[in-house]
């Protein structure tokens, strides 16, 4: 009898640990959870494709906004995203790391790829995402990229007409399309600025060295927003371009002189940290007291900016710009004028630096930075004394002014001031 229990027990009994494992895995590949008496949930659905879409859609719905959105998108599309508007702000990132986050937004690391985000044909912002898998097709990619520039178009649009209100606002009150004092205040105030106590103006002037991505400028008008607003609330911004020239012109609400040296301190800075290898150079005004004289502080800032650049000085105020004030009214007023004195005096010999190679400029600066004696200049240049003499020569056979007498050297001072203040080019 034992003999026959013994063998039943042997045949239950698993022949070794490894079909004990193969079993237990088996039974649990078959065996279900059973859900509880009286409860109607059923096992939840394994996030394939359709689900990861219906989430997605689900969340645009409900009005979660971006962040919540890119998660869903990047969950769907099984890749880190980051979703930027086309004034190049961040505006959310999903990612499965904070060095993945920090290549997406940098754009430049291999497998991230840079998408359009169009509503209509316009550019509303850019999507740029590391796909985990190649299997995703294109047409998921784009399907999840319109619905991205849709709920972006949605979420942005109040902002963008405000953006674009100020703008539009900063070049007519600098452009002297609007003169009365108390229409800008009170279109000032529309725009969350309050001009009521004065204002000064700041200019930026940003200089790309070499090639670079197509939505600096974009970036440089987000930077300099940002900065001066830290500063000065209230501080409306506007990009302008001017042939090679990028500009950010900021009109400052303010009631003194320090806080808009502290505000142009400020924006230089940020704007050297955030556009790394650019040449930056700002300069700023007086104060104003009274809004109608907005107008006048937008051209001691440029006169500044422009003074700053030639002289390499990074960050001027008008009111350390010396004799270069005295050419303010005309500037303002008759820039023709100044105009017709640089061709007489100092055009031909920007011509002819530029067609020869030559440094006819820089000597003629540097002989009058010297007192009109040849050796320093010399030294200065690298130049023998002799070089210094022929070059001499050549500008007087050039433009008709001797600098060896006092009204050539005035003249052509004179005309180097008149390049400086029109900011038709550095010096240096």
């Amino acid at each position: 009898m034992a003999t026959e229990k013994t063998a039943k027990a042997a045949a239950r009994k698993p022949a070794g640990g490894k079909a004990t494992a193969a079993k237990l895995k088996a039974d649990a590949a078959v065996v279900k959870p059973k859900p509880e008496p009286g409860s109607s949930a059923k096992p939840a659905a394994a996030p394939g494709p359709d689900n990861l879409l219906t989430t997605l859609a689900e969340t645009i719905e409900s009005g979660a906004g971006m962040p919540a959105v890119t998660r869903a998108a990047g969950q769907a599309l099984g890749a880190s995203i980051a979703v930027i508007d086309r004034s190049s702000a961040v505006l959310a990132v999903a990612a499965r790391s904070a060095d993945e986050e920090r290549k997406l937004i940098d754009g430049a690391a291999n497998g991230v790829e840079s998408l359009d985000l169009k509503v209509a044909g316009s550019k509303v912002g850019e999507l740029r995402l590391r796909l985990r898998s190649k299997d995703v097709g294109d047409g998921l990619v784009r399907a999840i990229s319109a619905l991205l520039a849709l709920e972006l178009e949605r979420s942005r649009s109040p902002e963008w007409a405000s953006d674009e209100a100020a703008r539009a606002f900063v070049r007519a009150v600098l452009g002297r399309e609007i003169t009365d004092a108390a229409e800008i205040i009170t279109r000032a105030a529309a725009l969350g600025s309050d001009l009521e106590a004065g204002a000064g103006v700041i200019v930026a002037r940003i200089s790309p060295d070499g090639a670079r991505r197509k939505d600096w400028r974009a970036r440089a008008l987000t930077i300099s927003g940002r900065a001066v607003r830290t500063v000065s609330a209230g501080t409306l911004t506007t990009l302008v371009r001017d042939g090679h020239r990028t500009e950010v012109h900021s009109l400052v609400p303010l009631a003194g002189e320090a806080q808009l040296a502290k505000t142009a301190a400020t924006l230089a800075r940020e704007l050297s940290i955030g556009l790394d290898g650019f040449g930056i150079t700002v300069g700023y005004s007086r104060w104003a007291e009274t809004a109608s004289d907005l107008f006048r502080a937008g051209k001691e800032a440029v006169l500044a900016t422009n003074v700053a650049e030639a002289d390499g000085t990074g960050t001027l105020a008008f009111e350390d710009t010396g004799s270069y004030r005295l050419l303010l009214a005309t500037m303002s007023e008759d820039p023709g004028e100044l105009e017709r004195f640089y061709l007489d005096t100092i055009a031909p010999l920007v011509a002819y630096d530029e067609q020869y190679g030559t440094e006819l400029v820089a000597t003629i600066e540097a002989f009058l930075a010297n007192d009109g004696n040849i050796a320093p200049t010399a030294e200065q240049l690298f130049a023998h004394r002799h070089t210094i003499r022929y070059r001499l020569g050549r500008v007087r056979d050039l433009c008709g002014h001797d600098i060896d007498s006092s009204d050539g050297r005035e003249r052509l001072s004179f005309g180097l001031k008149v390049m400086r203040v029109m900011g038709i080019g550095s010096l240096r």
